[in-house]
Formats: C-alpha cells, structure tokens, sequence
C-alpha cells in the first residue's frame, strides 16, 4: 500500500529529503523553494510542503549531491519538473 499523504511537517520533509529543517527555513527564505502552506496554532504557524514540494526538495538535494551549486539545483530542479506548480 502506497503512502497517500498530501502534505507533510517540516520534521517529516526534512526526513524524507535528507535536507535539515533549518536548511528548508533558509532555503525558503532564499526564494530557491516556494513557501509552503503555513497551519496557524495559537501563537504558532507550522509549515506544511505538498508532496510536489517535497520531490522538488529531493530533486534539489540530488543535484547539490552531485556538485552543483544551491541556485543552479534550483533552477534545474525546476526545469526537470516541467515548470509544475509547486
């Protein structure tokens, strides 16, 4: 059975994609990955990615693996996903 899960926390995006939480906060900040939904409890909001988001987020992670530079694995990142809505 496949995990039909259509939004993930930040700690479970961060497991999933090998990417720290405070990367994905920086990255966010950055403007190399879209800002996630936010769900506001009380005092707090919590960050929320779509599994698109998420692969985007894998996608990123390979490339930077692989030696490319943040801005650049971004920008192909993007490419490779058919410019979707992420």
């Amino acid at each position: 059975m496949t995990n039909q899960k259509e939004s993930f926390s930040i700690g479970d995006t961060a497991r999933i994609t090998g990417v720290s939480q405070k990367q994905l906060r920086n990255w966010e900040a950055r403007g190399y990955i879209p800002a996630p939904m936010r769900v506001v409890c009380g005092q707090r909001a919590y960050r929320y990615f779509t599994r698109k988001q998420v692969e985007l987020i894998k996608a990123m992670k390979r490339l930077m693996d692989e030696g490319y530079a943040l801005a650049h694995a971004s920008r192909l990142a993007k490419q490779s996903r058919g410019k979707e809505d992420v």
